[in-house]
């Protein structure tokens, strides 16, 4: 069992290696993360979360070596509060990326991105709690709770046999044994476009049963775990928000709509 009363929360804030994100252009930044949206940087509005959880006991944000300069000041006023937070240079890979983010650290983690900027204390506490009795966490929102916040947050479902589910950029890991669960996508790349590599990391016969929605979102999680030797809380988060991050201009006018809302 994972004792879940501290963690450590690493924050991936790099973007893709020669791509110059839209958002960050027409904003004049240099890092999608630098982006304001309600009158802060987008990595501010995950900061403030964190800093709000005294489980934390240190952020690691994952971005390249040029974009640390910039958001040094940014992050000063939470390390002045007490919230030891370190910049550490990212990886071309998402994997490794939290794999170095993990390294001499202290367990479990909590992986969030630095767009996640509708992300609750609630997701957060209710994504470290599922630690203490698995050794991953993901977090999932029904289409219906998706759809709540506003028709097109999500144009994209995994669909299962009980329901359609959108991704949230919230994880959950009990240790360094749980990261090969993670290991099938650390060559990076279309991942899902290499049927080969698909197989290799689901075995054919799960993917079938993902292909043709003969399974739940429990009972895929259940097949998951055995598959990678881990266990898997799947979370079914209410609040359809949580799978809402800021990727474009669809979802950042979104993003602010929500964030107005609970502010009002």
């Amino acid at each position: 069992m994972t004792d879940t009363t501290s963690c450590t929360v690493i924050v991936l804030a790099a973007q893709r290696t020669g791509v110059v994100n839209p958002l960050a252009t027409r904003a004049g930044v240099s890092h999608k993360c630098l982006v304001p949206i309600a009158g802060k940087p987008l990595i501010v509005h995950v900061m403030d979360v964190l800093g709000q959880c005294p489980e934390v006991t240190k952020v690691r944000v994952m971005v390249e070596p040029d974009g640390q300069e910039a958001l040094d000041p940014i992050l000063a006023p939470y390390r002045e509060k007490g919230l030891a937070v370190d910049l550490v240079s990212s990886s071309e890979n998402i994997v490794e990326s939290v794999i170095l983010g993990s390294e001499g650290q202290a367990a479990p983690f909590i992986v969030t991105t630095a767009d996640n900027v509708l992300l609750t204390r609630e997701a957060f506490k209710g994504t470290l709690e599922a630690l203490s009795t698995h050794d991953a966490a993901m977090n999932l929102a029904p289409k219906s709770a998706v759809h709540a916040v506003h028709p097109q947050a999500q144009r994209g479902f995994y669909e299962f046999a009980d329901d359609g589910y959108a991704n949230c950029n919230l994880y959950g890991i009990a240790g360094p044994h749980a990261l090969r669960a993670a290991e099938a996508f650390r060559e990076g790349g279309q991942f899902m476009k290499n049927p080969k590599r698909l197989i290799n990391a689901f075995g054919l016969f799960n993917i079938l049963l993902f292909r043709f929605k003969l399974l739940g979102i429990e009972s895929a999680a259940k097949r998951i775990s055995k598959r990678f030797g881990v266990k898997i809380a799947a979370i079914v988060q209410n609040d359809g928000a949580q799978a809402v991050d800021v990727d474009n201009e669809r979802t950042y006018d979104i993003a602010a709509m929500v964030l107005e809302q609970r502010a009002s």
